[in-house]
C-alpha cells in the first residue's frame, strides 16, 4: 500500500492581473455578462500569461503565492474568483481542473 503525499494535490487555472481592485472589479462583471475571460486577459492582464488567455497550466500547492493557492485549491471549478490580493495586484482567477 503506497501512502499518498499531501503535495500531490495540482490545479490548472487562468487569471488576469491588473493594477487595481476598481480595474479587477469592472473585468468581472464584464465576464459575468457573457465577455470572453481570455480575450480580457490578452487586452487587460498584466501578466505574461495574457499573450495565453490567461493560462498557467498546471501547479502544485506552494508554487503560487498563498493568496493565489488558497483561491486555487478551495474555489469552485469554472467559476470565475476575485478580486484576490497579492503582491503583484489583484487578479480574477478561475480553477479550470485539479485533482486531488
Amino acid at each position: 500500500m503506497t501512502k499518498r503525499k499531501e503535495s500531490m494535490a495540482t490545479a490548472s487555472a487562468r487569471h488576469i492581473l491588473v493594477p487595481s481592485e476598481s480595474e479587477c472589479q469592472q473585468l468581472k462583471s464584464r465576464i459575468e455578462g457573457g465577455e470572453d475571460f481570455a480575450t480580457l486577459a490578452k487586452q487587460f492582464s498584466q501578466c505574461p500569461s495574457g499573450a495565453r488567455g490567461g493560462e498557467l497550466g498546471s501547479f502544485g500547492r506552494g508554487q503560487m503565492v498563498p493568496e493565489f493557492d488558497q483561491v486555487v485549491f478551495s474555489a469552485p471549478l469554472n467559476q470565475v474568483q476575485g478580486p484576490v490580493k497579492t503582491q503583484f495586484g489583484y487578479h480574477l482567477l478561475e480553477v479550470t481542473e485539479r485533482q486531488d
